[in-house]
């Protein structure tokens, strides 16, 4: 009975449960042993390249992966700026990655909430000008802002 109520209160499994309390009968003691590797992986891009690549993000548009790994590629090799020689190598498949991250987010997306309206949404209304057949009103879903800008943003613009 106990076992299965330290199993649902801690939200670990019946060997993980089973695996503390002997080692508490053992030393008195109940703490767990394992923890991150010492050798584990490292991280290659850091908080400053997210915010790196949401500002070239921004400063030319929400383009393809591709075309931006080129840009990026072309401010390091090409115009010599050091801040993107980490981001330079960037894999497509990463820069995706990347832009899921938290940091990216907050730097790109404003979130608020949406607003109520005087107006009801789904209503059935009569006809203005008699004659006419009658419409309905179905208004989308609030989508969050882009750089300010409402709405969900539909990027143009060529990668050439």
């Amino acid at each position: 009975m106990v076992l299965r109520y330290l199993k649902r209160m801690t939200g670990l499994s019946r060997q993980q449960v089973t695996r503390l309390v002997e080692r508490y009968g053992k030393s008195g003691r109940v703490s767990k042993k394992y923890s991150t590797p010492k050798n584990g992986f490292c991280r290659r891009f850091n908080l400053t390249d997210m915010i790196l690549l949401a500002e070239m993000v921004t400063l030319h548009g929400t383009l393809s992966g591709p075309a931006t790994k080129k840009l990026m590629e072309r401010a390091y090799l090409i115009f010599n700026d050091t801040r993107f020689e980490r981001l330079a190598s960037i894999s497509v498949s990463h820069l995706y990655n990347l832009r899921a991250g938290r940091a990216y987010q907050d730097k790109r997306r404003h979130w608020t909430k949406t607003r109520p309206t005087s107006v009801p949404i789904g209503q059935r209304r009569a006809p203005q000008p008699d004659g006419v057949p009658g419409y309905i009103r179905i208004d989308s879903v609030h989508q969050g802002d882009q750089d300010g800008m409402k709405g969900a943003i539909i990027s143009t613009q060529s990668t050439a």
